[in-house]
């Protein structure tokens, strides 16, 4: 609950957070002023982190009614819009001034208070929010597959994208199957393995530019009438169009019919609308002599397509430029020292900026082996607006900060090494 309560702007602006994660590190000391304080706030170490402490300390420790404080709380909520808490501070003040508190004690509380008005929350949500938690972690922990085969089927929405969600799922030591016209269905699915353990069947929702009617028709045709043997009766029996043919082949979709891409897409060029004198038992298909996709050109292909790779991870693909450059890994920050100088790379996840953070940008990198967390204040974002901006692979140099299990970089340097991402296709080259 504490969790849930806490990240919110309402404790951010009341400055809770950084007292509360001092003392539950036993960095510093819990000191309540009085027994009354001690049992409004002893379960959350002294900082006031809901709503329903405040309207207590209230009572408690200036006076007020409980009336009063349910005003009080009214006008938490709506004091930028209206200038509503003016009236109480003096009361609040004065109030815990009169039963012998400091003046910095009651000060402290009225501007925690008024960080509330940048929207705090009430404990009773934070149960509420505290119980989803639990259960999707619990989820996740002991169902991985299903987990995430439910936020696929969910997408868009949430904070990850699908790669991200994929990403991780495999580092879980879960196995995720590629999508395919005789195997998936429209929605991601799940598949037993021989040794009993679940698999994750990604689904044709993936294919970027398939219809859904497309997807489902491809569904419902299999289901009904048995796996498709060729690419030409696909599209006899399903009745998809040349687009949704075309998107599947680039996605890789028809390899248990075609094979690799490259003779999808030749297929799927060759097909023609079947009519009732000339069928695809009357056609003789000559294919070329294709060669296989490279690995690189597999996962630029799927990222277009699919929006995610089920092959290595593109870092994993540029490893030993960056290993020559001494980039360090996502998993290997831990061991590193507290303070160091050092270069992190990786594909750009997410950007925030959000507008409690004092102009900071905290922004998300991915490499093969996990993620890292940027702080850019905001002279090195003005600085380096470029990069920030644009850069779909950033390079950066920065200072690691280590508290506890929290790591970050703070960056110094930004480098946008986007160009490297169309030399998969091709050797990697040396880079700056």
């Amino acid at each position: 609950m504490v969790e849930v309560a806490i990240i919110r702007p309402g404790p951010i602006q009341g400055d809770m957070v950084h007292p509360y994660l001092r003392r539950r590190n036993g960095e510093e000391s819990v000191t309540y002023p009085s027994d009354a304080v001690r049992d409004v706030l002893q379960r959350t170490l002294g900082v006031p982190i809901f709503q329903e402490q405040v309207m207590q300390l209230a009572v408690v420790a200036a006076g007020f009614t409980p009336g009063e404080a349910d005003q009080l709380r009214r006008a938490m909520a709506a004091w930028k819009r209206r200038g509503g808490l003016g009236h109480f501070e003096s009361k609040l003040i004065d109030g815990m001034r009169e039963r012998g508190y400091e003046e910095g004690f009651a000060q402290q509380i009225f501007n925690q208070i008024k960080g509330f008005g940048e929207y705090g929350f009430p404990e009773s949500h934070a149960a509420s929010f505290a119980l989803l938690v639990y259960v999707s972690c619990w989820l996740k922990r002991h169902t991985p597959a299903a987990f995430t085969c439910a936020l696929l089927n969910s997408q868009p929405m949430g904070f990850y994208s699908a790669s991200q969600l994929v990403q991780d799922l495999k580092r879980h030591d879960v196995e995720v199957r590629s999508v395919d016209v005789n195997e998936s269905d429209w929605d991601s699915s799940l598949e037993r393995r021989d040794d009993g353990a679940a698999a994750l069947r990604l689904g044709l929702r993936q294919v970027k530019g398939l219809s859904e009617e497309g997807g489902l028709k491809i569904e419902q045709v299999r289901k009904e009438e048995g796996r498709f043997d060729s690419v030409q009766r696909l599209v006899e029996r399903s009745g998809i169009n040349r687009h949704d043919l075309d998107a599947l082949a680039a996605a890789g979709a028809l390899k248990s019919l075609a094979g690799h891409r490259h003779k999808a897409r030749w297929m799927a060029a060759g097909v023609e609308e079947p009519t009732e004198l000339f069928t695809s038992m009357d056609r003789f298909e000559a294919l070329p002599m294709l060669r296989r996709p490279t690995e690189g050109e597999n996962v630029v292909a799927d990222y277009k397509s699919l929006g995610l790779t089920l092959e290595r991870h593109p870092m994993a693909l540029l490893r030993d430029n960056f290993e020559r450059r001494c980039y360090v890994t996502a998993d290997a920050l831990s061991g590193r020292r507290n303070g160091e100088i050092l270069r992190v790379a990786g594909l750009v996840i997410t950007k925030q900026r959000p507008g409690t953070a004092s102009g900071v940008t905290f922004v998300t990198l991915e490499d093969e082996t996990g993620q890292m967390n940027l702080i850019v204040w905001k002279r090195i974002a003005d600085e380096q607006r470029s990069a920030l901006l644009n850069a779909r692979l950033m390079g950066v140099v920065g200072e690691l900060q280590i508290e506890g299990k929290v790591i970050h970089v703070v960056a110094r340097r930004l480098i946008d090494l986007s160009s490297l991402l169309g030399e998969l296709t091709v050797r990697s080259r040396d880079f700056r």
